[in-house]
């Protein structure tokens, strides 16, 4: 079996990882984007199997009994996430490394499990309330919602130290510069 490294982003929803992602993937063919599963509903533009694999509670439990996720985690009350083995087998299998766009927690599951392998990279945003307002300003979440997000990304941010790296957020462009350094230094280790 061949095998790649891992890169992965986290983040309080709304810290900017997600763009930094994206951007890094212009910038490096080396890497391929690991596309999670997950038990909720599209938003707006999101293409099944390309921004997730959306699949039914009952189905992502079954892949869960098989041991077919890497890592998974119910990230909000009856939603479910996941990292399916499958997934990062496929990228490595086109002699690419794999880029995530994780949750906190998943993110460090996933550095335990590959160690060295992987390079855990943590987005602080400029504040919390800088982040209240840029998930309010998306408009996608109904005010419970926003106010589960707003209570996970305090309790995300703690857990910061425990990342390889925090790549600061106050700039987007600064932040996305200074990822292609640390990205481009880790793949050629």
């Amino acid at each position: 079996m061949k095998q790649g490294k891992l890169i992965i982003f986290s983040a309080p929803s709304g810290a900017g990882k997600t763009t930094i992602v994206k951007h890094l993937l212009t910038k490096f063919p080396s890497l391929s984007f690991s596309i999670s599963a997950t038990t909720r509903e599209l938003r707006g533009d999101e293409k099944n199997e390309k921004d997730y694999y959306f699949i039914t509670k009952e189905d992502f439990l079954h892949k869960v009994a098989r041991q077919e996720f890497v890592e998974f985690e119910e990230v909000y009350s009856g939603t479910f996430y996941g990292t399916l083995r499958s997934e990062i087998q496929r990228i490595w299998d086109e002699d690419k490394h794999v880029i995530f766009d994780i949750d906190v927690e998943g993110g460090l599951r996933l550095k335990r499990k590959y160690e060295n392998d992987a390079l855990a990279i943590f987005v602080q945003p400029p504040s919390l309330a800088v982040l209240k307002e840029r998930l309010r300003g998306r408009g996608t979440d109904s005010p419970e919602k926003l106010q589960e997000r707003f209570v996970k990304a305090e309790k995300e941010l703690a857990y910061a130290d425990k990342f390889d790296v925090i790549l600061n957020n106050f700039d987007l462009h600064t932040a996305c510069l200074e990822a292609e350094k640390l990205v481009g230094d880790f793949i050629k280790k």
